[in-house]
């Protein structure tokens, strides 16, 4: 319970705040913010950063297997992308908790005022366009429950995602638009969360006629009204759902892919920390990412073999899980609750490729006393997005956002290696300026080049971008196993011949890739990770 004490207080700080703020912001002593935070370090979840901790992608995982077994965004975010191409409005996805709605998926339009929330943010119900349509379903507990919540945070601060309201209004407000929501079919937010958002929305049933989720398009009055949103934006939407409602019905139910011995690890980590340690905190995070696609309910005993734990323990976790908010217990069957993406999500949805490689590069430059980067193909140059560079008298003056020609970097060679004949074609086709004797400007031989930089695994360049510098780079892959950039190490040429940089530098490179890559793909699960 302190533990996920300690990772609310980090989501709700944006994902970092000092061990001592969060001393303050919890009521825990520091010793048990030390041992929360080392264990959670142990996990990768956390890393310290001088006095800070600070959330990382591999948090995600735990939001990830509610995401999994919900299905709903693997199923249904395609359409709602097209749907917010095709209308130039953003579109979202959200689902209920509780008495307020949880977004899952967000397509944003890119403008100079566009829409924040991000994915697992919470919001009041009353002051959406989807809480009416969830409302049609609540029971006369969650009404009680709602007013209880209403009359306890009148300004909605426990809802750090929303602007705290300015205006009180009457229970009876939300409740007539529940009412009007049920015989309408859509409902409309004209301003409710703050001045000028507008937004309309539509739920998506599933086979049982239930809300699975609700789709709503969102605009600004600068560009619409309600009433114009609604009229314009309604028949379009009502068809996405549709077709969102027959993809429910018609999706096959994938085989589970059964996890094991997911705990196995932490009595290891026990022995090796000690009290510093905490094994419970381990365990019960562990059990959340026993649930997935095709594991959406589990019993006691599966959650027990799925993670390698004693019932016992596993009972105990999600005993507290419950008790929690983030599972919840029908029968003999457990699941997970929107709930779990309250542990670090919204921050960590909008993480970037440069954000996630920061750390791994600082780490590589310490180890190496040399300079690490990562960079992206832009056009027919690499760009570079992310470096660590050392103290050197003599080092390579390079700063983000430089620019520089692809075929004559490390960087760009093993990324242009990925590309097919046809995406390579550009890059061989047009003028190849000879930067020093040593570039290789003949487009037959650059392409050998490339061909054995594929083969190989990464690239190595001697002095063809500068007199003196030499560089080796290894590529960073997606989920898909697509080149989306490279890291490199750059250095000196006094400072290693070629083949101490294969033998020396190349295997930390590619470990440090891996770690970026592992990051990327949990990630860009159910995100889109931008590389730049």
């Amino acid at each position: 319970m302190r533990g996920l004490a300690v990772l609310h207080r980090l989501t709700e700080a944006n994902g970092t705040q000092s061990l001592s703020g969060l001393e303050k912001t919890t009521g825990l002593a520091r010793s048990t913010v030390d041992r929360i935070a080392a264990t959670l370090a142990r996990m990768d979840y956390l890393r310290l950063d001088g006095r800070d901790a600070v959330l990382t992608p591999r948090l995600m995982e735990l939001g990830n297997a509610y995401l999994a077994a919900l299905r709903l965004p693997r199923l249904l975010d395609t359409r709602a992308d097209d749907l917010a191409d095709e209308l130039d409005e953003s579109v979202s996805l959200a689902v209920p908790d509780r008495d307020g709605i949880r977004f899952i998926h967000q397509a944003t339009r890119r403008r100079a005022m566009s829409l924040s929330f991000r994915i697992g943010d919470l919001l009041p119900a009353e002051r959406t366009a989807p809480g009416p349509l969830f409302a049609t379903e609540w029971t006369l507990e969650d009404w009680a429950r709602w007013r209880d919540r209403r009359a306890a945070d009148p300004q909605d601060r426990s809802f750090p995602a929303v602007p705290p309201r300015e205006r009180p209004t009457r229970d009876a407000e939300f409740e007539e638009r529940t009412h009007q929501a049920g015989t309408r079919g859509w409902a409309l937010d004209d301003q409710l969360i703050e001045p000028g958002l507008v937004a309309v929305s539509v739920p998506v049933r599933d086979r049982d006629g239930r809300v699975a989720c609700v789709v709503s398009v969102v605009s600004h009055t600068s560009r619409h009204s309600a009433e114009s949103l609604r009229e314009t934006m309604l028949p379009r939407l009502r068809a996405t759902v549709r077709a969102m409602e027959r993809d429910l019905r018609e999706a096959p139910v994938r085989p589970p892919a059964a996890p094991a011995g997911l705990a196995a690890w932490t009595g290891a980590s026990k022995q090796e920390l000690g009290r510093e340690f905490v094994e419970s905190l381990a365990r019960g995070l562990t059990v959340i990412t026993a649930f997935g696609e095709g594991r959406a309910e589990l019993t006691l005993t599966e959650v027990a073999q799925a993670t390698g734990l004693a019932r016992a323990t596993a009972r105990r976790a999600l005993i507290t899980l419950e008790h929690l908010g983030h599972v919840t217990a029908h029968g003999r069957h457990f699941t997970l609750t929107p709930r779990v993406l309250s542990l670090g999500f919204p921050p960590l949805s909008r993480t970037t490729l440069p954000q996630i490689a920061a750390p791994h590069l600082a780490d590589l430059a310490g180890r190496l006393h040399d300079s690490a980067s990562l960079a992206v193909l832009a056009g027919d140059e690499v760009q570079y997005t992310a470096r660590v560079a050392t103290s050197r008298i003599m080092s390579v003056n390079i700063t983000v956002g430089t620019r520089l020609p692809a075929y004559a970097t490390s960087l760009g060679r093993v990324m242009m290696a990925d590309l097919s004949p046809a995406g390579r074609g550009p890059f061989l086709t047009g003028r190849l300026d000879a930067l020093t004797p040593r570039t290789v400007t003949d487009p037959e031989a650059l392409a050998a080049v490339l061909d054995h930089v594929r083969s190989a695994g990464y690239a190595l360049v001697d002095g063809e971008l500068e007199e003196g510098l030499r560089s080796i780079a290894a590529p960073v892959r997606d989920r898909t196993g697509v080149v989306v950039a490279a890291v490199n190490v750059a250095m000196h040429s006094s400072r290693r011949t070629v083949e101490r940089c294969v033998a020396e530098v190349l295997p930390e490179l590619s470990a440090t890739a891996g770690l970026i890559e592992a990051d990327l793909r949990v990630a860009g699960r159910f995100t889109r990770v931008p590389v730049a």
